[in-house]
């Protein structure tokens, strides 16, 4: 069975394909973004102060549009149709004083999300300070999951509630087979709920609880991460 078919998340996101992206900086990050954002059928509008870096992003083909201009500047972006986007990818965190004063910018022009790259603690608070929705550590947060990866390989993909509460896609363990969601008694023993669980290259939502589940298949489970660290998986 080809668990990629089964991804929980990624059907939750397939309502919105309407939605408009913008990336600010094509350095690596920026261009993984735009790229996967791409591969997701999504247009990118995508903008950099280097001419070399914006001809190779449309040359690539990971942007529908790309446009050179120096984003400290308001009517450059108004210019471009930044403020039109519903979404705006800040990725040049490592100049942060560029990377301010275009979060400023950006959330100023009206622009209801903004996802800003950022390269130290206080630069995360400045850029906070600003406006900006929602701050990253790409580094840190790659280096997070990596560790969640090797340390629970059964997990497929997780999303985060908060700090300590997580939804989290995860292959049925062989110990699991053949029996029921009531049998496993994984909300009074685990403390975790069973969201839905993968049968014929779809997902069932709110099992049945005498529902038997198979191994190598995948199940939805929402609870305390220290509750999903427990999972045999």
């Amino acid at each position: 069975m080809n668990l990629s078919s089964l991804n929980f998340f990624h059907s939750l996101r397939a309502g919105h394909k309407n939605k408009q992206f913008a990336v600010i900086g094509l350095g690596r990050f920026g261009r993984a973004v735009c790229a996967t954002l791409h591969n997701q059928g999504y247009e990118v509008l995508a903008v950099d102060t280097d001419r070399e870096r914006v001809d190779q992003a449309l040359s690539d083909r990971i942007v529908a549009h790309a446009r050179q201009l120096d984003s400290t500047q308001p009517a450059a972006l108004r210019e471009a149709g930044i403020f039109e986007q519903d979404t705006v990818i800040v990725a040049i965190g490592n100049y942060v004083q560029e990377s301010i004063i275009t979060t400023l910018n950006v959330k100023e022009g009206g622009v209801p999300h903004v996802v800003a790259k950022a390269s130290s603690e206080i630069h995360e608070k400045l850029l906070k300070k600003v406006g900006a929705d929602h701050v990253i550590f790409p580094e840190h947060e790659a280096g997070y999951n990596l560790a969640r990866s090797l340390t629970k390989p059964g997990i497929l993909e997780r999303f985060e509630l908060d700090p300590d509460n997580s939804i989290v896609e995860v292959i049925v363990p062989e110990i699991f087979d053949g029996k029921t969601i009531a049998q496993l008694r994984l909300r009074s023993y685990y403390g975790l709920n069973v969201l839905a669980f993968s049968q014929d290259s779809k997902f069932v939502i709110n099992p049945d609880p005498d529902t038997p589940l198979t191994k190598g298949t995948a199940i939805v489970v929402i609870g305390a991460n220290k509750d999903i660290d427990r999972l045999p998986i």
